[in-house]
């Protein structure tokens, strides 16, 4: 490490009262001198002197001044069914002239489900037990097919998982991508800051950092190249999701098309709220402005408000989906990151006065993560689509109750039970509607009801277990 890099980087710890991350300098060996270094060079200071002042603000519930966001219904009318009709046709001309692409966003660990790995690997077939990635490669590769074109995949993974992740697609052999066509990169990283705006160290050399958030897709997609590479391909719609919803319909023509047709720069997807306190944003304008409020910055009145015929005020959900235009994440990322950011108070690891790691009984310090959907509000143009909850969104989150694998599975189930009962197999159903039993069916072998019904040759009864893999 040069004399005059460690100059500088002294002065500007000691500018921004960061002194103590060198207390243990002169124990080190030269490899963890120089891996703090590394570290310190890539933190932008002036940037964490501004994310100190967020924690000092007052992050309190107030009442909203939103007005429920326009949405294009579930099509119901003649008029609505022709709509939906019209941009489908437009999504599929785009799609077929390879136009659009897959990005999904990766870089979390399976920890919440006990899983040891990157959450994308978490074996999620109710009856194969294939892989998230191996669920969500097989619709994009259906997709391809359907279209006779290629559709490339971004993904985006983390300082944590990205040597596993990369490791498992070449295990898999790319699940049938041709591995130029999947590209791989990292999220970026922040420091996080105790009470009193310090960096917390979690090593001797290292300091604490986590994931800059979902909103940092934007931030990495140029700075990766990504970016650079879909105009090379002459990619105009980016279809954006997470890796945890087991249900996403990727590269969805109705959807591209409603959007092109708009000529919208980032568009979403909403299903409606199943109660007041679901734990998803709720989309809304605010002086004019789409905007998604989360629901923990919302308060109880708001939550509950419902309009005159009963509804809720706030109905429409975000679940993580949307189409973005690739000049829009240029124009958004052009003066670096123009998303806020958003404070979570948390226990993180941290080292005591003898340079040795605890882990605190209460937070100690706060971390710092901007949203994708806060996008929204730069928009002129937009369109939110409204989707059928259980053909659209279950994610897998938690080991177990909500929102864990059985309800994946069972959801999966109910899913790919439609198909089966259209096709003339009769299902037994217990009292909430839910097929007893697991029924899977691969998008290589058919990508939706209609292509199952003209291919299945199928036996009336189920034996509680039914799996169709591609021929």
């Amino acid at each position: 490490m040069p004399s005059d890099d460690f100059g500088q980087i002294r002065l500007q710890l000691e500018q921004y009262h960061q002194e103590h991350v060198l207390r243990w300098w002169d124990r080190m060996d030269s490899r963890q001198q120089e891996r703090l270094m590394r570290q310190l060079m890539e933190i932008d200071f002036p940037q964490m002197q501004k994310l100190s002042g967020l924690i000092r603000q007052n992050h309190g519930k107030t009442p909203l001044s939103m007005q429920p966001a326009e949405v294009i219904p579930l099509p119901e009318t003649p008029d609505e069914i022709r709509a939906a009709s019209q941009a489908r046709e437009l999504g599929e001309r785009m799609i077929r002239e390879g136009r659009v692409c897959a990005f999904v966003v990766a870089g979390g660990q399976g920890t919440r489900l006990g899983f040891d790995g990157p959450k994308g690997c978490f074996p999620v077939g109710p009856v194969s037990g294939k892989s998230l990635f191996q669920m969500h490669a097989e619709k994009i590769r259906a997709a391809s097919a359907r279209y006779r074109t290629v559709i490339p995949w971004y993904i985006m993974t983390s300082e944590a998982n990205d040597a596993e992740t990369r490791a498992f697609f070449e295990q898999h052999e790319y699940f049938g991508f041709q591995s130029r066509d999947v590209y791989f990169f990292k999220q970026g990283m922040l420091p996080a800051l105790d009470e009193s705006g310090r960096f917390i160290m979690d090593s001797r050399d290292h300091i604490f950092t986590s994931p800059d958030g979902h909103g940092g897709s934007l931030t990495a997609l140029v700075r990766s190249g990504a970016i650079e590479d879909m105009k090379k391909r002459n990619i105009d719609v980016i279809s954006y999701f997470q890796i945890d919803n087991v249900l996403i319909q990727i590269v969805d023509p109705l959807f591209i098309g409603f959007h092109c047709q708009a000529a919208a720069e980032m568009s979403s997807k909403m299903v409606r709220k199943s109660n007041p306190y679901e734990k998803v944003g709720h989309f809304g304008r605010v002086n004019g402005k789409l905007r998604v409020f989360e629901y923990s910055d919302m308060s109880a009145e708001d939550m509950e408000a419902r309009n005159e015929d009963g509804r809720l005020k706030y109905e429409a959900g975000s679940i993580g989906i949307h189409l973005i235009h690739p000049d829009f994440v240029e124009k958004e990322t052009r003066s670096g990151t123009a998303l806020p950011f958003h404070v979570a108070h948390k226990k993180i690891p941290c080292l005591n006065e003898d340079g040795e790691i605890r882990i605190p009984d209460r937070p100690n310090g706060y971390k710092f993560e901007t949203f994708i959907f806060d996008a929204l509000q730069d928009t002129t143009r937009s369109v939110i689509l409204e989707v059928r909850r259980d053909h659209e969104f279950s994610p897998v989150k938690n080991k177990d109750g909500e929102d864990s694998p059985r309800t994946a599975g069972r959801d999966l189930s109910n899913y790919f039970g439609e198909w089966l009962e259209a096709a003339g197999m009769t299902l037994p159903r217990d009292t909430e509607g839910n097929v007893q039993g697991q029924a899977e069916i691969s998008p290589l072998y058919a990508d939706t009801m209609e292509a199952f019904q003209k291919k299945a040759r199928i036996n009336k009864e189920f034996s509680g277990s039914f799996y169709q893999d591609k021929e």
